[in-house]
């Protein structure tokens, strides 16, 4: 009976078993015609959908850089232009890998090199652990220790890269030429930024590298054949430091001003304007970029590019300098100041700085620096000294003290006698000019502006603030004393920055006006009057006589005359702005007032009085009038600055206007450091043939 029950349920049991499967395989049979069908209804229905999904296009916007503005001198010669350069370049799609990269650099370092550049230690071997095969290799090397931390977690990828690069740099691999072109290859790729074109050579690329280039594109996936601009500069490098310089593409952006720059659209290897015109007229001599579309595939990278926006070129400026009269006044400058060299009157000298301007205009005219350096005996073209640099410019600065003393009502046009009787200060030695005393017993405004008297300004300075003086014994003087001459003398813009439209200007030096003990230096007062004490840059001083020139205009002195636009044949320009002429301030003196110190710089140069100061220029035609200046002061040392026995040296200064009636040049000389045995005429020399050189050019 048991038997038979047995072989019942194993009946059952067998029976039931095909069953469950074909309802399992009905049921997979029902889910695969399901998904038949559904695919079978996205194909027809939105296949074509998927597809352009697939082969979908993503279209960017890149920026190329267009040529440089160019800078053309007052009568049309070009300054500084572009050299156009074949280049070599490559734009970096979104999807490339580091090891693509690798390939890239080398199949084109097989068709050009770069022998002007040298990979570091960490290019290289940047570039050799880019083979995917030698860095699975070298990071399987590592010990354990090198690959996971003391709680057995693995370490990042950058810290296990970082061990396997100290590991490889200690095997000192040696590389040939071809792997250093193509490491730095490969460096210059992928420090570029996704979509943007750099240039991987674009000085000194030969022909037979262009047509290997040209010849193999296909091959090299995001390179391509460009062009590049370079500065040039036709007349010559030295107008390079009034022009300034230009940032290379290494380099980039400044540091100092990068957000600046990169909220302005730039990008990170953009070259700019780092110093002078080109800093300063960098938005304008920039351009406008180029736009390419450059079309990227999903699956397929870059490709191509095409040209949606040709840029603009960057504007053109029109400087106020003549070439021809620049290059003259440089050649003057170092020839006369190889004269003064040569006559061992330079052993502390700073240099030599000569400005010329257009006194009616403030149009800078010629600018011309000389930097020594009296340890290395090393001279430096340094123009920019003109307005960077100040100097204790003596006497040459008398005239606008004679105009502070007129105006303030100390003396009058008809009435300006002063006794020449020297200063006694107590406990400190005489005060006087630089003749004999007792030479004249008194002197009235033109003259003393010929014989160039330091007493007379001191005199004339001691009515000016009310001081208190008995000779010998006592000096009081209000504590406004500074201020009202210094006021006086910013008028005219000593000690002021003028505006020029040049970047780093300086105002100048002030000398201290209180001693430690918060007294008043009465006696530095006096020295201020008459030039020996607050320092002034060179373009102040060609500023300050231009104003006494042109009848107290105080113009704002420029070097760019207008923007334009050149052509595309780079033969024409059309203006697009001109810059006027700014009166920064009027001298509010009469003309009576005006006539006495026009007759004193006159007399400078043509009076008849044997202490004059500048009659060597009497017979220059054009006429010149103008003012002589010679400070007493010391050699500094920057290695060794409070040196009480320090050299002494002067600076030697001329300033003058050319014709004397009408006057259309103003120019300031200023030879600072001379030996005081061996002053010589340098300023005179400079000036001279700046006047004639003007005039010859100008007929």
């Amino acid at each position: 009976m048991n038997y038979l029950k047995q072989s019942k349920g194993s009946n059952r049991n067998s029976t039931s078993t095909p069953l469950r499967m074909k309802i399992i395989l009905g049921v997979i049979l029902v889910l695969f015609l399901l998904l038949i069908g559904q695919l079978a209804y996205l194909q027809l229905f939105y296949g074509g959908r998927f597809q352009a999904e697939v082969q979908q296009t993503d279209q960017k916007i890149v920026s190329n850089n267009v040529p440089r503005g160019v800078m053309y001198d007052s009568s049309g010669k070009i300054l500084v232009g572009n050299k156009a350069n074949n280049a070599i370049t490559y734009t970096k799609n979104s999807s490339i890998t580091s090891s693509q990269i690798y390939k890239v650099s080398n199949r084109l370092s097989q068709y050009i090199t770069l022998d002007d550049e040298k990979p570091t230690k960490r290019q290289l071997y940047d570039y050799y652990l880019a083979n995917s095969k030698i860095s699975e290799k070298e990071t399987a090397k590592l010990p354990k220790s090198e690959r996971y931390d003391s709680n057995g977690d693995a370490l990042s990828s950058s810290q296990i890269y970082n061990n396997v690069l100290k590991r490889v740099e200690k095997q000192n691999i040696h590389f040939t030429k071809r792997q250093k072109t193509a490491a730095l290859i490969f460096n210059k790729i992928s420090g570029a930024y996704t979509l943007s074109t750099i240039y991987i050579k674009n000085k000194g690329l030969t022909d037979r590298e262009m047509a290997l280039v040209g010849e193999h594109l296909s091959e090299l996936p995001g390179v391509g054949i460009g062009t590049d601009w370079s500065r040039s500069y036709p007349n010559g490098k030295s107008i390079k430091s009034i022009i300034g310089s230009v940032s290379s593409e290494k380099a980039g952006l400044p540091s100092d001003n990068l957000q600046y720059y990169l909220t302005q659209g730039y990008s990170r290897n953009d070259r700019v304007g780092t110093s002078y015109l080109e800093e300063k007229y960098e938005p304008l001599l920039k351009g406008t970029k180029s736009k390419s579309q450059v079309v990227t595939k999903a699956k397929d990278g870059v490709e191509q590019t095409k040209t949606v926006y040709k840029g603009q070129s960057g504007a053109s400026l029109i400087l106020t300098m003549n070439a021809k009269y620049q290059q003259e006044v440089e050649k003057t400058l170092k020839k006369v100041y190889a004269s003064a060299q040569a006559a061992g009157a330079t052993q502390y000298s700073n240099g030599a700085y000569a400005v010329a301007m257009n006194p009616k205009t403030g149009a800078l005219l010629a600018i011309a620096g000389i930097d020594h350096n009296a340890k290395t005996g090393k001279n430096t073209d340094d123009a920019l000294g003109v307005i960077n640099k100040s100097f204790v410019m003596g006497s040459a600065i008398k005239g606008a003290t004679v105009a502070g003393g007129l105006m303030n009502g100390i003396i009058s046009p008809t009435n300006s006698v002063m006794p020449d009787t020297p200063i006694y200060l107590p406990g400190s030695p005489i005060k006087k000019s630089v003749y004999p005393v007792g030479t004249f017993s008194s002197l009235d405004a033109p003259t003393a502006l010929e014989v160039s008297s330091n007493i007379y300004m001191m005199q004339l300075a001691l009515r000016w603030v009310n001081a208190k003086y008995t000779p010998h014994s006592f000096i009081s003087m209000p504590s406004d004393a500074f201020t009202k001459l210094r006021r006086n003398f910013a008028m005219f813009g000593l000690g002021q920055k003028t505006g020029v439209d040049l970047p780093g200007e300086v105002s100048g030096i002030q000398g201290r006006s209180y001693n430690s003990a918060g007294q008043l230096l009465s006696g530095s007062v006096l020295d201020l009057a008459y030039g020996n004490y607050d320092a002034y840059t060179p373009i102040q001083l060609v500023q300050y006589v231009s104003t006494i020139a042109n009848g107290g205009y105080r113009m704002r002195p420029y070097l760019v005359q207008s923007v334009g636009e050149t052509n595309a044949q780079g033969n024409k320009v059309s203006i697009l702005y001109n810059n006027k002429p700014q009166v920064q301030m009027r001298i509010p003196w009469t003309q009576d007032q005006l006539d006495v110190i026009h007759q004193g710089f006159y007399r400078v140069v043509h009076g008849t009085n044997s202490w004059g100061t500048a009659h060597s220029l009497k017979d220059v035609k054009p006429s010149i009038s103008g003012k002589t200046g010679t400070a007493q002061t010391f050699y500094y040392d920057e290695d060794n600055p409070g040196n009480p026995k320090a050299p002494e040296v002067i600076n030697a200064t001329f300033v003058g206007y050319a014709p004397s009636k009408d006057p259309k040049l103003a120019v300031a000389v200023v030879f600072p450091g001379l030996d005081p045995d061996k002053e010589g005429k340098y300023t005179l020399e400079v000036a001279k043939a700046m006047v004639q050189d003007y005039f010859k050019l100008n007929k």
